[in-house]
């Protein structure tokens, strides 16, 4: 006998819980807000708003489903099976932030505070979700991502970008080149490198690509094809400076050894889950074969 499908409620904990978490109380809460020139009205509001997404949506699950709930900081810890369908209510950096964990699984984005998100990934609101279900394995976005792979087997994906180089904000050492490049390889220290996708491109690469003056083309989110960027490259007498932008194809491979005592990769802002890298060691970064499966 086959399971029913179960659907998997994403969630992230709101401003207002974390803060009350921390001071103990709404009343002491409110005061150290108070003391700053700030009201917790604000963010008790979004909160409500936000508990009222999550019961709207959970009351649009089928009697006959199962379900589950996770929150994002246990998300490491999660299994998603085959069948789920997982549901994500919050901001669209929530999608992002689930997606490394999923294999094929179709994901609904649900705008937990319509008008301020910009609705890239949760595309849907409370309402629509019980229809949603019913189409969740067919009407979807196949979405691409981006991976990094360690020369110890160690892996990272991630939908938006993925970010290489020292914690802490120092400076990361390391040499750079192309697979598809004859072997051409340049020693370079600077603030880490960044890698990319087409949904990707309406945040944190997108600003980087606008700094260095849109010369290349944004890709699609759909579009097999990834931009890199070094960022703030220093030009030394050992470090260069001449390869530091550039663009991806499915079968390119942009590849970083280290030469610092270590190094890390991340992706999606998610630094807490990451790669750890030591001196000698190489990792290769380029377009993922899993999609994301978004529903439209």
């Amino acid at each position: 006998m086959s399971l029913a499908p179960r659907v998997v409620l994403v969630h992230r904990t709101t401003e207002y819980e974390e803060l009350v978490a921390h001071h103990g109380t709404h009343g002491q809460a409110a005061f150290f807000l108070s003391s700053r020139g700030r009201d917790i009205e604000e963010l008790a509001d979004r909160h409500r708003r936000t508990r009222a997404a999550l019961a709207e949506v959970t009351a649009a699950i089928p009697l006959t489903w199962r379900q589950s709930r996770v929150e994002r900081r246990d998300l490491d810890r999660f299994l998603f099976a085959p069948e789920d369908v997982v549901v994500v209510v919050g901001q669209d950096g929530l999608v992002a932030n689930v997606a490394k964990y999923l294999a094929g699984q179709p994901v609904l984005g649900v705008d937990s505070d319509p008008g301020r998100n910009p609705g890239v990934l949760v595309r849907h609101r409370p309402s629509e979700v019980a229809r949603l279900l019913t189409v969740a394995d067919r009407e979807v976005d196949e979405l691409t991502m981006v991976e990094a792979v360690a020369d110890d087997t160690q892996r990272l994906l991630a939908l938006n970008e993925i970010y290489l180089g020292a914690a802490g904000h120092q400076t990361a050492r390391y040499r750079l080149g192309l697979d598809d490049d004859g072997g051409a390889v340049e020693a370079q220290a600077s603030s880490g490198v960044l890698v990319g996708t087409g949904t990707g491109a309406t945040g944190w690469l997108r600003s980087v690509w606008r700094e260095r003056g849109a010369q290349l083309r944004l890709p699609g989110p759909a579009e097999e094809r990834l931009l890199w960027f070094v960022r703030e490259a220093w030009p030394s007498p050992a470090t260069g400076t001449s390869l530091v932008a550039g663009e991806l194809t499915a079968a390119a491979r942009l590849r970083l050894t280290v030469e610092s005592e270590r190094l890390i990769a991340f992706g999606d802002g998610m630094e807490g889950d990451a790669l750890e890298l030591t001196w000698g060691q190489s990792v290769r970064v380029g377009v993922c074969r899993e999609r994301l499966r978004l529903v439209g």
